[in-house]
C-alpha cells in the first residue's frame, strides 16, 4: 500500500518502506537521509521513488570542512550502505600525498573524510573509473552515480541507468537503496534528441586515440544537456576511446548519454536510439567542426611546458601498457613533471606486471586516490600544462590557473623528453 502526500500541486506517492525510513525506522542515519531525497521528489519533478542495486559516490571529494563533517555526522549516526556503493576520487593520495605540495591540514581531513566513507561500509575504490574495476554495473541496472564522466559510461557504454545525481544526494541514494523514478532510469527519458552525422571525417583520424576526448568535447558543446546521437562512425571504438568521449561530453556540457550508432548498447539502429522519435535537432559534423572543437582544448600559444599529467578519468592497464612502451628507453627532460593518476587497484596491477618499472626509469610519478582538480598538490612553479585527456584540458585553466595544450599520448611524451611543446597535427590538416 502507497501512502500519498501533498507537495504543492504534486502528490508524492510513498511505499511502506519509504515511509519506514522516514519515521525513524531504520536508524537515525537513514532517516536523515531519506527526508532529503523526499525533499528532492518536486525538482525531480515525480511523485514516486524506485529502488536501486548499486552506487558511484562522488561526495568523496574533499571540498572543505563541511563536506567531512557531513560523512561524519552519517557514519555518527550508523549510516551503512545499503547497495554496494563505490566511491570517486579522494581530496589526496591517502599514502603519498607528503610528495606533494598538499598542506597538512587538508590532507588530514581529506582523510578524515575518507575514513568516514569507509565507516559506513562504501567500497574504497577511489576511483573516478570505477568501470575499470570488478565493481562495473551491467546492462539495465539501475544505479546511482554522482561523478559526470561515470555517470556518461554508465548510462552510453554500458547501458546501466542512472540519473545526474549531485554530491550529497548520492550517499543518501547509498544508504536508502531509493531514487526518485525520473528521467534516464525511465525508457522514455533515454531516446536521443539530438541527430550529429559525421560527414567526411578520415578513417584514419577515427582510428586516433586523439579523436575521441575531441568529439566528445563536441557533443558537450553542441547537444549540451540533451542526448546526442552519433552517425556515419567507420570504426568501433575500444573501452579507453569511449572513455575519452564520456569525459569530454561531460566537461563541456552536460552529457549524461549518448548514443552512437550500431556501437552502444541502446543504438542497433538509428531508429531505435531515439525510440521512434523524430530528432529535435540534426547537424552534419565534418572537419571544420573538429577542428575548431581541438583547437578549444588548448589555450597556451607557445612551446613552454611544465608538466604533463594523464589520467582524467583514471589511466587504465591498456593505457599504462601503451605509455610503457612509448617511454621504454628514455627519460623524461629534468624541466618537466610527469604525472599519471590512477586508482590503487590499477597500479597494482601495473606494478604487478612490470609495467611501471620502464614509466619510473622514465622519469614519471604515479599518484593514486586523487587527481590534480581536486587536490591542491601542483607547485606554484606549474603554468604550463600539456595532457591527452579533454577533462583536465576543460578544467585545467580554471581551477588550476594554468595554461594547457591538448595533444596525444605520444605528443605527451614526445613534449617531455624534449622539454617543449611538440604534436604531431597532421590528420586535424587532412
Amino acid at each position: 500500500m502507497e501512502c500519498k502526500q501533498q507537495r504543492g500541486t504534486l502528490i508524492s506517492e510513498l511505499s511502506p518502506y519509504d515511509l519506514a525510513l522516514l519515521a525513524g525506522e531504520e536508524g537515525p542515519a537513514a532517516q536523515m537521509a531519506m527526508r532529503i531525497l523526499n525533499r528532492m521528489l518536486p525538482v525531480f519533478g515525480v511523485d514516486r521513488f524506485m529502488d536501486i542495486s548499486a552506487a558511484h559516490i562522488d561526495s568523496t571529494v574533499y571540498m572543505g570542512v563541511a563536506t567531512m563533517e557531513y560523512a561524519e555526522r552519517l557514519a555518527s549516526l550508523g549510516a551503512k550502505v545499503r547497495v554496494p556503493s563505490t566511491l570517486n576520487v579522494s581530496g589526496v593520495d591517502e599514502h603519498g600525498w607528503q610528495e606533494w605540495k598538499v598542506p597538512a591540514e587538508v590532507a588530514g581531513n581529506a582523510i578524515r573524510q575518507m575514513k568516514a566513507y569507509e565507516a559506513m561500509g562504501f567500497i574504497p575504490t577511489w576511483t573516478c573509473a570505477p568501470y575499470q574495476t570488478d565493481h562495473a554495473p551491467v546492462f539495465g541496472q539501475q544505479i546511482a552515480a554522482g561523478e559526470s564522466n561515470v555517470i556518461g559510461y554508465y548510462n552510453s557504454v554500458i547501458g546501466a541507468r542512472t540519473e545526474r545525481y549531485p554530491d550529497l544526494l548520492d550517499i543518501c541514494a547509498a544508504i536508502t537503496g531509493r531514487v526518485p523514478a525520473a528521467g534516464l532510469h525511465l525508457d522514455e527519458g533515454r531516446a536521443g534528441t539530438a541527430l550529429l552525422r559525421l560527414k567526411g571525417v578520415p578513417r584514419a583520424l577515427q582510428e586516433d586515440d586523439a579523436f575521441y576526448p575531441v568529439l566528445g568535447h563536441l557533443l558537450g558543446r553542441k547537444a549540451s544537456d540533451g542526448i546526442p546521437v552519433v552517425q556515419g562512425m567507420e570504426v568501433i571504438p575500444n573501452v579507453d576511446q569511449l572513455k575519452a568521449v564520456c569525459a569530454g561530453g561531460a566537461s563541456a556540457g552536460a552529457i549524461a548519454l549518448f548514443h552512437l550508432i550500431g556501437i552502444t548498447p541502446e543504438a542497433p539502429t538509428l531508429e531505435a536510439a531515439f525510440m521512434g522519435k523524430q530528432p529535435q535537432t540534426t547537424m552534419d559534423i565534418g572537419m571544420p567542426e573538429l577542428r575548431e572543437a581541438y583547437r578549444e582544448l588548448s589555450t597556451s600559444q607557445g612551446e613552454k611546458l611544465n608538466m604533463v599529467v594523464l589520467g582524467s578519468p583514471h589511466f587504465s592497464i591498456t593505457e599504462f601498457k601503451a605509455l610503457a612502451l612509448l617511454v621504454e628507453g628514455r627519460k623524461c627532460n629534468a624541466d618537466v613533471e610527469f604525472l599519471v593518476t590512477c586508482s590503487r587497484a590499477v597500479k597494482m596491477i601495473a606494478e604487478h606486471v612490470g609495467l611501471l618499472k620502464p614509466i619510473e626509469a622514465f622519469g614519471a610519478r604515479i599518484t593514486v586516490d586523487t587527481c590534480p582538480l581536486t587536490s591542491p598538490m601542483l607547485p606554484e612553479r606549474i603554468k604550463h600544462l600539456m595532457t591527452n585527456s579533454a577533462k583536465y584540458a576543460y578544467y585545467s585553466p580554471g581551477l588550476l590557473n594554468v595554461d594547457v595544450t591538448y595533444g596525444r599520448l605520444s605528443d605527451c611524451v614526445e613534449s617531455a623528453v624534449q622539454g617543449h611543446i611538440q604534436r604531431e597535427e597532421g590528420l586535424w590538416l587532412a
